[in-house]
């Protein structure tokens, strides 16, 4: 019985934390409401001590889909992530710019880019992810600088 117990637990522990993963893999969806996904993070950053990464971009980009490989494919940089951010992610496409909650922030110049905002979702950097990049992917180096600057309680 306790062994049957104990299989029931690991069953569930690692369903839930496969959900998770699936959530933090999550596309940008047009049908989201950023105001309301922004202040979930908020209300969720307050209650963790963390930061906010807003990842701006659409399923249109290729380079949305290498960085998000990336963050979940490095282990040191998924780790960091998971520590110290949360990410939500804002869809930018022709079927919706949310061009509403957009007009808060500075200009973006390409996709895709992230917005840092303190756990009360006040602004404290914008980040053109190009210069994040290395070659045809992204350097894990830069992005462990650039995730380490903003991760200073």
């Amino acid at each position: 019985m306790k062994m049957i117990k104990v299989f029931f637990l690991v069953l569930i522990f690692s369903l839930t934390a496969n959900a998770q993963s699936k959530d933090s893999l999550a596309g940008f969806d047009p049908n989201s409401n950023p105001f309301d996904d922004l202040k979930t993070a908020v209300d969720s950053a307050q209650k963790s001590d963390k930061k906010i990464i807003l990842d701006v971009g659409g399923e249109w980009c290729i380079w949305c889909h290498r960085i998000d490989a990336f963050m979940h494919g490095t282990v040191e940089v998924k780790s960091l992530i998971d520590e110290n951010y949360i990410v939500v992610k804002v869809n930018y496409s022709k079927e919706n710019k949310n061009e509403k909650f957009l007009s808060n922030y500075p200009a973006i110049e390409g996709y895709p880019h992230f917005f840092v905002l303190d756990k009360t979702g006040k602004l404290l950097h914008s980040q053109n992810t190009g210069e994040l990049e290395e070659n045809d992917d992204y350097s894990k180096e830069k992005f462990l600088t650039f995730l380490n600057k903003w991760n200073v309680k």
